[in-house]
């Protein structure tokens, strides 16, 4: 493992994660200074999608670099940048994909929209794109695909997620690793990738990246 991950995220999430990986004190976390993000306006299919996606990691990971070797060891780190959405498939044909629901009253009812819509009894992906970068330059692109299915429920449990309140602040309007997963009857794929870093693949190329010490 190398001596320092630093994840140009703001997401808990992301490195709570990274956990799993590497020690807390080997983990640096530095936010793109910027919150604002490329949307997916215009893309319709899963090539304009994985395109916009992997830009957005891109992105991140560039805003990142000055900060990273300006604050950290960073040649004896690795910067970490990532992007997670959620995509589905709309019913006349063609491809949506879902944000955060909105930060005001609203954000129920769009929610309720889409899991009527969208997710209940039908199938679903969560799309990760990820970004690794060596202090040399070297940088590794990918993007992961997980197909997620949700069975079909009562409405009185959309009404009980509802009630929790953990729909907000979450791509899609789910958490997969908290309440959200009393849908989930199907996973195919990465699991780690739905809440958003796809740790099989970083695993791979942290291993590739730092030679193993005799």
């Amino acid at each position: 493992m190398p001596l320092h991950l630093v994840l140009a995220s703001r997401s808990p999430r992301r490195r709570e994660l990274l956990l799993s990986l590497c020690p807390g004190a080997r983990i640096d976390v530095l936010p793109p200074p910027q919150s604002e993000e490329r949307g997916f306006e215009g893309c319709h299919d899963w090539r304009t999608i994985e395109d916009r996606i992997g830009l957005i990691a891109r992105e991140k990971s560039a805003l990142v670099e000055p900060l990273w070797h300006q604050q950290t060891d960073w040649q004896q780190s690795l910067l970490v940048a990532a992007d997670t959405t959620i995509v589905v498939g709309e019913p006349r044909g063609g491809l949506r994909v879902l944000g955060q629901p909105p930060d005001d009253d609203s954000w129920r009812d769009t929610v309720r929209h889409w899991f009527e819509r969208y997710y209940l009894g039908q199938t679903h992906w969560a799309l990760s794109a990820l970004c690794l970068v060596s202090p040399d330059g070297t940088r590794r692109e990918t993007v992961v695909r997980t197909a997620v299915t949700f069975r079909t429920v009562p409405p009185g449990l959309i009404d009980w997620y509802l009630s929790t309140g953990e729909s907000r602040g979450k791509a899609g309007g789910y958490a997969i690793q908290g309440a959200g997963s009393v849908f989930a009857s199907r996973i195919e794929g990465s699991l780690s990738n739905v809440v958003g870093l796809p740790l099989e693949v970083l695993q791979e190329w942290l291993a590739a990246a730092v030679p193993a010490r005799g």
